[in-house]
């Protein structure tokens, strides 16, 4: 049975939301192939209406089957997805990069040298490295996208309107 899933955040899980929204957003992970593009789908599901989302890896790798299994239980259809490494991008004006493994932090420091970004580093579980049944690798997968979802919701608040 596929979770119950909600945009909604709970309240106490917001710390302080940030008072704007970047533009562009940039995931980045080591191979571009599970992470990143949950991510991406992800905040592009949520606000991609009004932020430009894209997602890179250190390397490039075919969309993972699980990833896209995972997602797809929110109703998210990541299964078009092409990866791209940081050379292939032809976009570089970001207003946040958020690396998700520490191959893809380094990177995304480099690309500071030259363009004027933020960077947050989000580590979060490789679900490739889980071994086990098809569902128990399919629960790290899960566990990986639920907790990518969580720190967007809360970074990336949807009602930015103002308390009177």
């Amino acid at each position: 049975m596929a979770p119950e899933w909600s945009p909604e955040l709970s309240s106490d899980l917001i710390a302080d939301p940030p008072l704007h929204l970047p533009d562009a957003v940039l995931f980045a992970c080591s191979e571009n192939s599970v992470r990143s593009p949950m991510a991406e789908g992800l905040l592009k599901h949520l606000l991609g209406h009004r932020i430009y989302v894209d997602s890179v890896g250190v390397r490039a790798q075919e969309v993972n089957g699980f990833a896209v299994a995972a997602m797809d239980e929110l109703g998210i259809d990541i299964s078009r997805h092409r990866a791209k490494t940081f050379d292939d991008l032809e976009d570089s004006s970001f207003d946040l990069i958020i690396s998700l493994s520490p191959e893809a932090q380094h990177s995304a420091v480099e690309m500071t040298r030259t363009m004027a970004c933020d960077v947050l580093y989000w580590p979060t579980l490789d679900p490739t490295m889980v071994e086990g049944s098809r569902e128990e690798m399919l629960e790290a997968f899960r566990r990986s996208r639920d907790d990518l979802l969580t720190r967007i919701q809360a970074r990336f608040p949807k009602d930015l309107r103002p308390d009177v």
